[in-house]
């Protein structure tokens, strides 16, 4: 017999309430949320979880590391593959802030850019 979870609860992360939701895996059904965005948040994270990738690259020709993150959320399962090519990724030298560095990184539609130096 599987082992499904038929009900989550979390924090909404959309906004700064931190409503508690309780979400049926089973129906879809949101209670907790104070807006229609936490609902639609609940249903998401059940169905297809993502998250925004924020972390440092390598810069060539250097020891230094310079932040990065995606530009929009990438599902959840590509974070591991996706750090294990950030590991192998050397950034070119003289980027700024806003460069984008891979275009549909992980063959999404997010973006690998730059933030800071």
């Amino acid at each position: 017999m599987e082992n499904v979870e038929k009900i989550r609860r979390f924090p909404c992360t959309v906004c700064p309430m931190g409503c508690e939701l309780t979400v049926d895996c089973e129906t879809l059904t949101v209670t907790g949320n104070g807006c229609p965005r936490g609902a639609a948040y609940g249903v998401a994270e059940v169905t297809h979880p993502t998250r925004t990738l924020t972390t440092t690259v390598a810069l060539r020709g250097s020891d230094r590391v310079i932040a990065v993150r995606t530009d929009k959320p990438i599902p959840k399962e590509l974070l591991l593959p996706a750090m294990d090519f950030i590991r192998a990724y050397v950034a070119p030298e003289n980027v700024r802030p806003g460069t984008v560095l891979v275009e549909g990184f992980m063959g999404t539609d997010a973006n690998l850019v730059v933030t800071g130096k």
